[in-house]
This record gives C-alpha cells, structure tokens and sequence, in this order.
C-alpha cells in the first residue's frame, strides 16, 4: 500500500484571472492528487507522475504564478496512509457512479453507450492509483453491457 516516495507540486497562481486557475484545478482532478493542503498536492512517484506534474507547474506559471516540484517522503506512515485513502476514496465513488450506470444499460445495451462506459472507465483507471475493491466490480459491469449487447445484436 504505501509507495514511499511522492511528487509533490507546490504552486500559487493570482485570483484574477481565473481561466488559469480553473485549467489548472481541472488538470489536477484530471490526474487524481492527493491534496497534502492549499496549493500542495501530491502522487505516487514514477516517471510518468513527475512529467505529469512538471507539466502542471510550467502551466502554472505561464498563468502567471509560482510553483515547484519536490520529490519527498512521508514523515510518518500514517500519513501517508491517510492520502492514499483520501485518494482511493476520491475514485470509489467514481467506480460507484459507472457500476450503476452500467448496470442500467444491460437492460437496454447500445455500442454507444458501451463506448462511453468504457471511455468513463478509462480515465478513472488513469487517476487510480490505489485500486479499491469497486474497480473490478466496474471492469465487471462493463463487460455485461458489452456482452448483453452482443445477445441482442446476435
């Protein structure tokens, strides 16, 4: 469960105007941070993690703010066990979301609804750092819609 060490983005941008703030909070729900407090955030380390953040801290400062990238590890494990489930938390009930929906469709299964399950699915799996139990149950629910809609096609 724990990953040891994390990427952290420090950053501020200024109120006015808002476009960049609003572009860069979407970005960072888009990639699934864990929020350590006011313009802290933070995800697992890895490569592509780090990219991802740097990306964010240059678009943070072409709005006109400050930010700063810092690779760090917990000062306790209970810390970091806290982020993680605020983090896997944040994805559960996105999981949630899609089973009922895809459980709704098997009744009336469509390509195109099965495509937008499957799209929802797969950016919530790129957020998902720490799988909850509610990911193999959406994986599952998806593949009935695909496979009720290969009953009626058939």
């Amino acid at each position: 469960m724990a990953t040891g060490e994390w990427m952290l983005l420090s950053y501020r941008l200024p109120r006015e105007p808002s476009t960049p703030r609003i572009a860069v909070w979407r970005r960072l729900k888009a990639l699934g941070v864990g929020k350590l407090g006011d313009g802290l955030v933070a995800l697992p380390l890895d490569p592509r993690t780090r990219e991802q953040l740097e990306w964010v801290a240059e678009e943070v400062e072409q709005g006109g703010g400050d930010a700063t990238t810092w690779v760090a590890r917990p000062g306790q494990a209970r810390q970091e066990r806290a982020v993680i489930e605020a983090m896997r938390e944040a994805v559960r009930g996105e999981y949630r979301e899609l089973i009922e929906s895809a459980t709704a469709a098997v009744a009336a299964p469509s390509g195109r609804e099965l495509e937008k399950l499957r799209r929802r699915l797969r950016k919530v799996k790129r957020r998902d750092y720490f799988p909850p139990a509610e990911r193999e149950r959406a994986e599952v629910a998806v593949a009935d819609v695909a496979e009720a809609l290969r009953r009626v096609v058939a």
